[in-house]
C-alpha cells in the first residue's frame, strides 16, 4: 500500500484566530485528508481516506458528535 502524499498546505479554521490549540487539515493526493495538531507541527499526522473524511464531515454536519 502506498502512502498518499500531502499535496496542499495545512490550514486551520479561521475561527481559531491566532491560537495554537486546534487541528490543521491538508489535502492528500488520493482525495483524502491529513490532520495534525497545530501545537506539534512536526509530530504525528493522521491520514484519512476520502470515504472516512466524508463520513466524518457528514457526521459533524448532522450533529452526530454533539454532547
Amino acid at each position: 500500500m502506498t502512502t498518499p502524499a500531502i499535496v496542499g498546505p495545512f490550514v486551520k479554521s479561521s475561527a481559531s484566530g491566532q491560537q495554537d490549540n486546534c487541528v490543521e487539515v491538508a489535502p492528500l493526493s488520493d482525495g483524502g485528508r491529513a490532520v495534525r495538531d497545530s501545537k506539534d507541527k512536526p509530530g504525528p499526522i493522521l491520514m484519512f481516506t476520502t470515504a472516512e473524511w466524508t463520513a466524518f464531515v457528514t457526521g459533524v454536519k448532522g450533529s452526530e458528535f454533539d454532547l
